[in-house]
């Protein structure tokens, strides 16, 4: 029986994954990967290596996570080294502690390979802190959707009283429901927020606004998943950082596309 790795690939631009990473990925006889993938990765895979896309898509999965389990298990049982690769962090809505309790239970052992995850790097190819010593010494990485019948388990009174930034994940299509919840509890409506599509590749594309407007920007620019959204006073940084490289007359990186 061998060993499961459960990689975190990070958040889209290749240059990002980890040398340890970047290991289980040349070692690997089978590797199961997500759609949030950079597909430039699977280069560094040995010939010979066994690929199992494990694609999900919003309201659709190539592979329910049941059946992903146990292919993890088949694999391992049958004495080759597997690699779980995921997009981001494996532990952060990455499945993988369920992936992990899954092989646990067949006495397979799994090791836990981090990764970047986009809740950090989004923000940052769009020039955006998460923390700053001015505007947001706290933030929290959440959800933007819940299992069906549990959206009401999100603190959001906690969450905008609280904390200075939010990272959310996987909310477009739940942006109406999600700034209705924090205006809701009291969140201001000239809150900043910005929206990063498919952020720190090279198709990423940037929207910003605030609570009350972003919603009519999202729907003016066509902005669609995989998408970050982020909420707080360090979404200003954005501009006072470009307004600084213009006075200067230093070209802002090609990354920082608006919609």
């Amino acid at each position: 029986m061998s060993k499961v790795y459960l990689v975190g690939a990070g958040p889209g631009d290749p240059d990002l994954i980890t040398m340890k990473a970047l290991k289980c990925i040349q070692q690997a006889d089978v590797i199961l990967y997500d759609r949030l993938v950079n597909e430039q990765l699977l280069e560094h895979a040995k010939p010979g290596v066994h690929f199992v896309f494990c694609g999900k898509h919003p309201k659709f999965h190539i592979l329910k996570q049941e059946t992903i389990n146990h292919l993890l298990v088949k694999y391992a049982k049958q004495g080759k080294t597997v690699t779980r690769l995921k997009g981001g962090d494996p532990f952060v809505f990455g499945r993988g502690a369920e992936e992990a309790e899954a092989l646990a239970k067949q006495g397979i052992s799994c090791e836990v390979v981090p990764g970047i995850t986009s809740g950090i790097a989004a923000p940052a190819y769009a020039d955006i802190p998460v923390t700053n010593r001015e505007l947001g010494s706290s933030f929290a990485v959440i959800t933007g959707h819940r299992c069906k019948g549990k959206d009401k388990e999100i603190d959001w009174k906690s969450l905008s009283e609280n904390i200075d930034t939010l990272a959310i994940y996987m909310g477009v299509s739940n942006l109406p429901y999600i700034c209705d919840q924090l205006l809701s509890n009291e969140k201001k409506s000239d809150t900043p927020v910005a929206i990063i599509q498919q952020g720190t590749t090279e198709h990423q594309r940037v929207v910003t606004g605030t609570l009350s407007t972003i919603i009519q920007s999202v729907e003016e620019s066509g902005i669609q998943n995989p998408a970050m959204i982020v909420v707080g006073e360090v979404v200003r940084f954005r501009d006072r950082l470009h307004q600084l490289l213009a006075a200067n007359q230093t070209p802002l990186p090609s990354r920082a596309l608006e919609a």
